[in-house]
């Protein structure tokens, strides 16, 4: 069987979502070129062999709409005839076209292609494809939960409750995230993976949403964002802990990541950084919604024929503290080995953008602690998750 393997992945920093934001100028087709120039461009290959380019977004509307992965190849200069698409699985797009791509190249349909993702959450707000008075649902889906669905902020509080999570564990976890984002930026753990990004005279280089001095106290002070009495009355919730603290910001980004299949890599004098060892998806109830990375772990691991203890290294998309804490209290997993160079609470969170974000920074962490073993998973909307193992070359 053909391996995939991972030849080189990028990023760009991580701007506020917000007019305000370091990337709010660059229009996203723009943002997401600049990835793919770059993570095609370090590797020397020609551009004209790329098969594919697959890349997430989750607001496929306004300017980033129509195919934008498609536009963002064409503004990097590749050749007409490289093709692209775009994929949604929500926050988990981009490592959904990360398990498309090495899949792709497993079964003999790709040697060369690049798995990306791009979200400018300052020029296409969340939710923008659903125009007010939409339902995306339907009266199916409305008859199977007739208590009704609720937004992520929700079910992360009914997580929280579920697993006895309250405000001062959410919040210890939520600064521990921004101590390890300031000190791998402090110790330049970050350099590789990052591509400087130009917008009007100023270059962006470090990521913007990650506050160094942040403590439990300071986030004790913020009020609940998502406390609804309606709703606490219908699933029982008293104690609201979700805090825009404790809970990801909204972002702008893109990534990439330059895979091929072993041979490939060797007949272009091409260096494997990881092998993609094994992939899983997995659905679960879309009223927590948040919970799947919980079977998602188990089945990734059973694909791979691993144990949760031969894995030296995790990346958990922290969407929400109470998501990767129940995550740990499901698994067992070792905190210390769980985004170790901090999450999306302190990073961020473009959401088409993060899961080769997430890709991006595990296999530079892996590189810099000698792991062999690395697992990524991510929640995703409607109850789903991806889960993807990496081995080290």
């Amino acid at each position: 069987m053909r391996d995939a393997v991972i030849v080189d992945a990028v990023r760009t920093p991580i701007g506020r979502g917000k007019p305000s934001g370091a990337l709010h100028a660059v229009h996203p087709v723009d943002l997401l070129a600049g990835v793919i120039r770059e993570v095609t461009g370090r590797s020397g290959v020609d551009p004209a062999l790329i098969d594919d380019v697959i890349g997430g977004c989750v607001d496929q509307v306004g300017e980033q709409a129509q195919n934008t992965t498609r536009w963002a190849v064409l503004a990097a200069g590749l050749p007409e005839s490289v093709p692209a698409t775009t994929v949604d699985r929500q926050c988990g797009s981009s490592q959904q076209a990360v398990h498309f791509a090495a899949q792709g190249v497993i079964a003999g349909a790709y040697d060369l292609v690049v798995a990306c993702g791009v979200e400018s959450m300052s020029r296409v707000p969340m939710w923008s494809n659903v125009p007010p008075g939409t339902d995306p649902h339907g009266p199916a889906v409305a008859a199977r939960y007739p208590d009704g669905l609720v937004p992520q902020g929700v079910s992360a509080e009914l997580i929280a409750q579920k697993w006895g999570l309250d405000r001062r564990a959410l919040d210890e976890f939520a600064t521990e995230s921004h101590r390890r984002a300031a000190l791998a930026t402090e110790e330049g753990r970050f350099l590789d993976e990052v591509v400087p990004v130009r917008t009007g005279e100023r270059t962006v280089t470090t990521d913007e949403s990650i506050r160094p001095g942040t403590t439990p106290e300071v986030l004790a002070g913020l009020q609940p964002a998502f406390r609804d009495p309606d709703l606490g009355e219908r699933f029982g919730l008293t104690e609201w802990a979700v805090t825009a603290g404790n809970s990801s910001p909204v972002n702008d980004g893109a990534a990439a990541v330059l895979i091929a299949s072993a041979e490939t890599a060797a007949r272009l004098g091409l260096r494997p950084r990881a092998r993609l060892h094994s992939f899983a998806v997995a659905g679960s109830d879309p009223l927590l919604m948040l919970t799947g990375v919980i079977p998602a772990t188990g089945k990734v691991l059973r694909r791979a024929g691993l144990r949760l203890s031969d894995i030296d290294l995790f990346e958990v998309n922290e969407a929400f503290a109470s998501v990767v804490l129940a995550w740990l209290a499901e698994t067992g997993a070792d905190p210390a080995k769980v985004n170790v160079n901090g999450g999306a609470l302190a990073l961020g969170h473009p959401l088409g953008a993060s899961g080769a974000r997430l890709m991006t920074t595990l296999v530079n962490a892996m590189e810099q602690r000698g792991a062999r073993y690395g697992l990524q998973t991510m929640c995703e909307a409607g109850g789903l998750a991806n889960a993807t193992v990496l081995e080290a070359l």
